[in-house]
């Protein structure tokens, strides 16, 4: 295809600035679940835009953060790190009206010699123009080499333009992936991702970060799946709140998960969930490899 141009682009930026978001707004179907707890995004995800003239490689990294040391997040900014070294483009997301030491940080890892793109997201809630213009000369100075694309990840603000200028750093070459090809990612991972946006959704801000899912039976019956769940959690407190009173809480939980499967993988599911405790395992690193992360 003369001209076709298909390239890799790294989400990055810290947490909580829409990432994920704008991930979903790019292809056009929800893959990266989101939530307003900072860290939500803990896997490398790819998710794919095919277009007449391109194919977009999305990949969504984990919020890049210093604040906390545990092995979880050592091993989530390793992901960050690790998806930036063979890339076409960075794609840098910052939250309009905000420009935290965080935000140099993901910036920091950014190799010089990689084109990159910052997308400044929120714009909604800025009131006026003149913030944002203030703001986006304070950020073309401390990025000069960067090209700068104000958008509403939320609401679909400018999304034409940001991947206009994402193409042009695309190298000439045939797709990677099939045309209809939304993911890398399978099945399986993105119902563990569903129930465990639910479960962070779900309890707010009381269900401390120690909190994750691990799929442990998945079964294809024609359209129908079965799949077997658990949610994990660090002390006998916390199953307590993710079960609730009698049950409610978990049966909200898994049943806000179904219907979006169910919308997901357009079929029936069946899903049954339990909750485990396992004591630390955010600073465990045996236990941080059962549950998808790579070697330490």
């Amino acid at each position: 295809m003369n001209g076709f141009r298909c390239g890799t682009i790294a989400i990055v930026g810290r947490p909580n600035v829409g990432k994920s978001t704008l991930l979903n707004r790019l292809v056009g179907q929800k893959l990266s679940i989101t939530s307003r707890k900072p860290q939500t995004t803990r896997y490398r995800l790819n998710g794919i835009l095919t277009r007449a003239d391109a194919q977009y490689i999305f990949v969504d990294t984990p919020g890049y953060q210093m604040r906390h040391k545990s092995a979880l997040n050592r091993a989530m900014n390793r992901t960050v790190t690790d998806s930036l070294r063979e890339i076409d483009v960075a794609l840098l997301v910052l939250d309009a009206g905000h420009l935290e030491k965080e935000d140099r940080d993901a910036l920091a890892v950014i190799s010089a010699d990689t084109p990159l793109v910052i997308a400044v997201n929120k714009i909604d809630k800025l009131v006026g123009n003149g913030p944002l213009l203030d703001f986006l000369r304070s950020v073309a100075e401390l990025c000069p080499r960067a090209e700068l694309v104000p958008v509403s990840a939320r609401l679909g603000k400018n999304i034409a333009e940001l991947l206009k200028t994402l193409r042009a750093h695309l190298p000439v070459q045939p797709a990677v992936y099939a045309a209809d090809d939304l993911t890398d990612r399978s099945e399986r991972f993105l119902a563990a991702e569903l129930l465990r946006e639910k479960l962070f959704r779900l309890t707010g801000d009381e269900l401390p970060y120690g909190s994750s899912v691990t799929i442990e039976k998945y079964e294809e019956e024609g359209r129908m799946r079965r799949i077997h769940a658990a949610i994990i959690v660090e002390k006998d407190s916390h199953k307590a709140m993710v079960i609730g009173n009698k049950g409610a809480k978990l049966k909200e939980i898994a049943t806000a998960a179904r219907l979006d499967m169910e919308k997901l993988f357009d079929g029936k599911v069946f899903l049954q969930v339990w909750v485990k405790v396992k004591s630390g395992w955010t600073d465990d690193e045996r236990a941080l490899r059962t549950l998808g992360f790579g070697d330490f």
